[in-house]
């Protein structure tokens, strides 16, 4: 059997059966968005890179109030949310060059949501080739960029974009 080392992903398997505390609650009420991966805050949602990303740049957008589904949004939040999607898109798309995008809810449990008490949507950046033979043949995904440069190239758009006005 190879082996492959992955020493960063122990953060993930040693907090897996962890239940008490949501992380995008305590990421959200955290007063360093650098340290919590927070790209963007708006009223009621904010935005938040993936520490376990399926592809470069996967971001996911929640409310910051701990609420399950869409009916249990208020309108602010249900806006707020599509905002930050559409300007994750713009910024993603700026700084990255996707080809495509995979945008989605996983709503409870049973849809695969790994935080089914809190809402959240992911966009994802696509490229044609991302899924290459690594993936197929050895089940390995490659992710080509550490998470704190995908953050400064997020939050570096928005700095320019801000600038540019």
């Amino acid at each position: 059997m190879d082996k492959l080392w992955a020493p960063w992903r122990i953060g993930y398997v040693a907090n897996a059966d962890k239940e008490d505390g949501c992380f995008l609650c305590e990421s959200a009420s955290g007063d360093d968005d650098r340290t919590n991966l927070i790209v963007r805050r708006a009223d009621h949602c904010f935005a938040i890179l993936n520490r376990y990303p399926y592809n470069n740049g996967h971001v996911m957008v929640a409310p910051y109030a701990h609420k399950p589904d869409l009916p249990d949004l208020t309108d602010g939040e249900r806006a707020d949310m599509m905002t930050l999607l559409l300007e994750i898109q713009e910024a993603l798309r700026a700084t990255f060059r996707p080809q495509g995008f995979n945008i989605g809810l996983n709503i409870g449990a049973a849809a695969g949501a790994g935080v089914p008490g809190h809402i959240h949507a992911h966009i994802l950046p696509r490229w044609t080739g991302d899924t290459n033979f690594v993936t197929t043949v050895a089940d390995v995904k490659v992710i080509s960029q550490s998470l704190e440069e995908a953050y400064d190239t997020i939050t570096g758009h928005f700095s320019r974009s801000a600038s540019d006005k």
